[in-house]
């Protein structure tokens, strides 16, 4: 350990720049890993398991690389988080309840051309917000529109009515 040690620093925040340059190096090659062993929907569409992933992994690394925290259990504790989110994506994609609980789930704001105002306050999205993410799927009827979710990735789903 103590040669590890003399080639990326001690964890007391005093470190050189060529070993703070090694650490971010290293940090840089763990974070290839985090995303590779997560997968590409870890940093795709984000859900809140993924945002949260995102926040602990980067706070982790960074201080790993800067020595404000020991290397190689800062190192551990991050791909064990990646062994833990792997894990929860791959149960949420078995089990529904657990993927509403660690994902959420969606919200429909418009049901047979009418908004939904409590769903939409619920979910924090005014009309203005509906709206825009109507025209930007090219409805601008409300009345045309069967139903509109706000899915638990953020994005806006639309189904419009069909012509009899």
């Amino acid at each position: 350990m103590e040669n590890l040690h003399a080639i990326i620093g001690h964890e007391d925040g005093l470190i050189t720049w060529w070993q703070m340059s090694i650490r971010g190096a290293l940090v840089f090659a763990v974070g290839i890993l985090a995303v590779r062993l997560a997968s590409s929907r870890a940093f795709g569409k984000w859900t809140p398991l993924d945002i949260i992933f995102a926040v602990i992994i980067g706070s982790n690394l960074g201080r790993a690389m800067t020595g404000s925290a020991p290397f190689i259990p800062t190192v551990i504790a991050s791909l064990v988080l990646v062994a833990l989110h792997a894990a929860l994506a791959r149960a949420s994609a078995r089990w529904s309840w657990i993927s509403f609980l660690v994902k959420g789930g969606r919200v429909q704001l418009v049901r047979d051309g009418k908004m939904d105002e409590a769903a939409m306050r619920h979910a924090g999205i005014g009309k203005g917000d509906l709206e825009m993410a109507l025209r930007a799927q090219g409805h601008s009827d409300l009345a045309r529109v069967d139903g509109a979710y706000l899915e638990r990735n953020g994005d806006m789903s639309v189904l419009a009515r069909r012509d009899d």
